[in-house]
């Protein structure tokens, strides 16, 4: 009989249900610029400016956080892009003449 609540609850426990998959989190990058004795404040707050799209105030910020700690994050990413961001700034430092060294570092 159709309408027998036995019947419903056997029907209800065959029902499939899917697994939720675990969604790894993207571990962020940051690419950090590290000091030296020759690339020009000048130069860090230009690339600051044109490749991470700081403000003036912010590139300062953190060119003068490299300038005094020894380093400063640019900022997070995730690998690819800083990766590629690193490689992009350190194409351009050359062609320019500045030793300017960053890094891609996990956060």
């Amino acid at each position: 009989m159709a309408n027998d609540p036995r019947e419903k609850e056997d029907r209800e426990g065959d029902l499939a249900t899917e697994k939720k998959r675990k969604v790894e989190k993207v571990r962020p990058y940051k690419v950090v610029l590290h000091n030296d004795d020759y690339t020009t404040m000048e130069f860090v707050v230009h690339v600051l400016m044109k490749f991470f799209h700081k403000s003036e105030t912010e590139a300062t910020h953190i060119m003068l956080s490299v300038h005094h700690k020894g380093h400063g994050v640019a900022g997070l990413y995730t690998k690819d892009v800083a990766e590629t961001k690193v490689a992009q700034v350190q194409d351009y430092s050359k062609e320019n003449g500045m030793p300017l060294r960053l890094t891609a570092e996990p956060e």
